[in-house]
């Protein structure tokens, strides 16, 4: 089943997002923090009650959360930019007991589903170089729409 967050996700959540944290602190020791994660359990809370920022979540038949994505609403109105909606993928993890099963991809075509519902044109998100989720994310049907590059000093 997938749904939007609640407070009694938190936990699992939590659980989810140290996942994601570890696997960016091995693949980039330099900016990551191990140990950590993203939000901690008062930040959840807020972001799960706001509108523009909804998370969905994947649950098992117990109803125990077994994927997340979280999301943000963006709209463009500069002056060279023309106006549109996009839906942001702020994180995106799958449980590693539950990879491979389709998961992630049912989840990710439900917040294909509700992007467009929105209006939205664009579903965007950043991903690490040497994180395997690109490869996914590449299935998915998304492409590069830039590349943010670094020179370390």
């Amino acid at each position: 089943m997938i749904r939007r967050a609640n407070e009694k996700d938190i936990d699992r959540i939590l659980k989810l997002l140290s996942e994601v944290l570890e696997l960016h602190a091995a693949i980039r020791p330099d900016i990551f923090k191990p140990h950590t994660t993203k939000y901690n359990a008062s930040e959840l809370k807020e972001i799960i009650n706001l509108p523009k920022s909804p998370i969905y979540v994947y649950t098992d038949k117990s109803d125990k959360v077994v994927a997340y994505s979280f999301c943000v609403v963006e709209e463009t109105n500069s002056q060279n930019q023309l106006k549109s909606k996009t839906l942001f993928i702020d994180d995106f993890c799958v449980d590693e007991e539950y990879r491979g099963k389709g998961i992630g991809k049912e989840l990710f075509d439900y917040v294909v589903g509700v992007a467009k519902d929105m209006g939205c044109a664009f579903i965007t998100l950043n991903v690490w170089e040497g994180n395997d989720a690109q490869i996914f994310y590449e299935k998915m049907g998304m492409r590069a729409r830039c590349t943010k590059m670094e020179l370390k000093i």
